[in-house]
């Protein structure tokens, strides 16, 4: 220490070079923290060398940021006794004031900051720069590292924590889920691309029981109608597929195709006397009410099918589920120039919305950019009857989930129309 103290420029050197080694941990910490395995995987793919080893170091994530934080401690004690050493020298005892106010500064801002806000300005290109120096460090470190991961899992462990290696608070669903909010508060996504990837994200915890067309809303024919009378049910109804029924409604018997029964009536040349609309008919495919949308939109591509029906454990009818309405779940909803236009969502002028009781709570939020929650109740009417714990009579008002709910009708145990205020909204 003789040496530094008559060596000042000695001391400044050193001073520089643990500076500039405190930035470059301070960076490679931040970058590696912010950056996409995701895209180090992609750039991997296309023979990126530099990608395959930051994701490797990212799969030693812990070990990675321990390295990062021992070396910058290292630095950052040593910068600190080099600039005592060096102001000591030059002013004496009160030196040590000095040092410490200037380095402060100087680590404040060119070691942390600085370095810092570049690397999560751009976090890849700073970690792919970066990548073989990190590299070396976390290997040189190793042994080190080894021995501080054992001190804070056994100190944690006495504590109750127990912190599995590599261990994500997030699933890799959560993790892409909060990846595209952010990126859609911050403007660069749109909100049908956001909606769009969350349809696909949600479709392994929504069930077909969510997305069904319920009994109530079925358009059906009875198999035992005349020939003629089932015709132009068929031609008069909005959709291709019609279910059949034969002495209750809830006993389905099979699924009619509009195209199956104009071929018949091409083969017989139009004499509907000569055909048998039940015998075109398709067999019913029923599935369970808990069956995931993933796993029915698997089943319908490997039938090649379109079209089925939801029963309860009871093996009751509850509703019909088609491949539409799970791809509706991703892209929104789809029309055509058959569908009636009935969404059932009608803004107001003062800032309210009114609606249909048997509107959806998913295509409310969506329509809306709400978050009334959708666990409990499927409908916007089944979820005013779970939070009022009874059905609401004419003008019950509710307040609930940032929401001023009133009742506006009700046709005997249904809620049929619904007022939604946002608190924010209510003078």
């Amino acid at each position: 220490m003789d040496e530094l103290a008559i060596n000042p420029w000695l001391a400044l050197g050193l001073i520089c070079a643990c500076l500039l080694l405190s930035a470059f941990f301070s960076s490679a910490e931040t970058a590696m923290s912010a950056a996409s395995k995701a895209r180090m995987l992609a750039l991997e793919g296309a023979g990126d060398r530099r990608a395959g080893i930051v994701s490797r170091l990212l799969d030693t994530r812990e070990r990675l940021i321990g390295a990062m934080l021992v070396g910058n401690n290292i630095v950052n004690v040593g910068v600190s006794a080099f600039a005592t050493t060096l102001f000591v020298s030059v002013v004496g005892p009160e030196g040590v004031i000095y040092a410490t106010a200037i380095m402060s500064v100087l680590i404040i801002v060119f070691a942390e900051v600085l370095p810092k806000t570049v690397a999560i300005t751009r976090p890849e290109q700073t970690a792919l720069v970066f990548a073989r120096p990190i590299a070396l460090v976390v290997a040189l470190f190793g042994p080190v590292l080894i021995a501080v991961e054992a001190i804070v899992r056994g100190v944690l462990r006495l504590f109750g924590m127990r912190i599995k290696e590599n261990q994500n608070v997030l699933t890799g669903a959560e993790e892409l889920r909060g990846t595209v909010d952010l990126m859609h508060k911050e403007g660069s996504f749109e909100k049908l691309d956001r909606d769009m990837l969350g349809g696909i994200l949600d479709l392994r915890d929504l069930t077909v029981e969510d997305v069904m067309v319920h009994r109530t809303k079925m358009v059906t024919i009875d198999a035992s109608d005349a020939p003629e009378k089932i015709v132009r049910d068929v031609l008069a109804a909005p959709y291709t597929r019609i279910p059949l029924w034969r002495d209750t409604p809830e006993n389905i018997i099979g699924v009619l195709h509009g195209k199956d029964l104009l071929r018949a009536l091409a083969a017989v040349g139009g004499d509907l006397s000569k055909i048998d609309p039940s015998s075109l008919a398709l067999p019913a495919w029923f599935v369970p009410d808990s069956t995931s949308l993933q796993d029915q939109l698997k089943a319908f591509l490997r039938r090649k099918t379109h079209f089925a029906f939801v029963v309860d454990e009871y093996g009751e009818v509850m509703g019909l589920v088609t491949l539409e309405d799970i791809i509706e779940e991703i892209v929104g909803d789809i029309k055509d120039e058959h569908d009636v236009q009935v969404t059932g969502v009608r803004p107001q002028a003062d800032g309210s919305v009114n609606v249909d009781g048997s509107v959806p709570i998913r295509d409310l939020n969506r329509a809306m950019d709400w978050r009334l929650p959708d666990e409990e109740a499927t409908t916007v009417a089944g979820l005013v009857i779970h939070e009022a714990r009874s059905i609401p009579e004419t003008g019950q008002t509710f307040t609930f989930h940032g929401f001023r709910i009133q009742v506006l009708r009700r046709q005997r145990n249904r809620i049929t129309a619904i007022k939604i205020t946002p608190l924010d909204r209510v003078n």
